[in-house]
């Protein structure tokens, strides 16, 4: 029986997994955990990939990606054919590391499913015992997303975090990291106190077995756009369009919702600076939220040259005090 093929759509949301060949470590020491870190860097550079969740665990790794681009395959391609000539480079070894088949999970984005996943990766350690659940914490298990998530200042570029906090209601500030970490070890608790760690969520075997995990409607247009790959038609011909109208749509009401807590309204747009203080903190407001292209951010809030779009948005990331920090924090509210 064939292999079925990739479903890849721009904004398309993944958890992927991979077992080292023949169930042998993908990760001997610390050493290897940092230079597939590393490769991860570099892909989600190459790609546009976002990293909303990710755990290493000895002979496999999990991982939560969107990718902006339809581009999944060619980006798994170059991270496991990277990843595997330096760790055979280390080794002084050859041949194959990871088993043929990675498995790419596509994620509906909505309803409980992402912070499902999320969860899902974050509590590995804690369903393998690679830590004291009774008496330490998910922070003691380092090569995973958690403890960036409650530490921002040892969060790398490519980790995103707003989306699965998102899913639970919370924001990245204090009190959100604090109800994060509560509600994750309250989890952790569960989990230890269970017969079988790995059943703890039902939800959880869905995650394991199946190739989608979302609602109903989420499912039926993957097995439209599945149907559409497997007759031959272009890979991103069905849910592409659909995906990018959809985030168009949410990008609007973006814009609408940040000119409300700015107390702009649209003319302003004409009126102000490309470079105004409350434009890049809506053009970084869409961003993190949607895939919509910079040229639509760019033009929509009429900030110029896209060219400078990348750098505004790092500078209100970057913003811990003064103007810009005030307005981020204005319409996260």
């Amino acid at each position: 029986m064939g292999r079925a093929p990739r479903i890849e759509f721009e904004g398309a949301v993944y958890h992927v997994m991979c077992r080292g060949n023949r169930q042998e470590p993908v990760f001997r020491d610390s050493r290897d955990n940092e230079l597939f870190l590393d490769a991860l860097a570099e892909v989600c550079g190459r790609t546009g990939w976002r990293v909303h969740a990710f755990v290493l665990m000895g002979n496999h790794y999990h991982l939560l990606i969107e990718t902006p681009e339809a581009n999944l395959v060619d980006g798994m391609r170059w991270i496991q054919g990277t990843y595997t000539k330096r760790f055979n480079i280390r080794h002084e070894q050859w041949g194959h590391l990871f088993q043929s088949r990675y498995k790419a999970l596509i994620v509906d984005p909505a309803g409980d499913y992402f912070q499902t996943v999320s969860s899902y990766i974050h509590l590995n350690p804690a369903r393998a015992k690679q830590f004291d659940v009774l008496n330490g914490t998910l922070t003691d298990y380092v090569w995973s997303s958690y403890p960036a998530y409650l530490r921002p200042s040892s969060r790398t570029d490519w980790l995103a975090v707003d989306r699965v906090l998102g899913s639970w209601g919370l924001s990245d500030d204090r009190a959100g990291r604090e109800s994060y970490r509560q509600l994750m070890q309250k989890r952790v608790l569960e989990i230890a106190g269970s017969v079988n760690p790995h059943t703890a969520d039902e939800r959880w075997a869905k995650i394991r077995q199946g190739w989608c995990f979302g609602g109903d409607e989420f499912r039926d247009r993957m097995v439209k756009a599945l149907d559409g790959v497997m007759e031959g038609k272009q890979r991103n011909s069905f849910v592409g369009d659909e995906s990018r109208q959809h985030d168009k749509l949410e990008a609007e009401r973006l814009v609408a919702y940040g000119l409300e807590k700015m107390k702009m309204s649209e003319t302003d747009l004409d009126i102000l600076k490309k470079n105004d203080p409350r434009k890049k903190v809506i053009a970084w407001f869409i961003r993190k939220r949607t895939s919509v292209r910079n040229v639509w951010i760019s033009e929509r809030l009429q900030m110029g040259s896209m060219s400078k779009l990348s750098s505004y948005i790092k500078e209100v990331e970057d913003a811990c005090e003064g103007e810009l920090s005030a307005l981020k924090e204005m319409v996260k509210r």
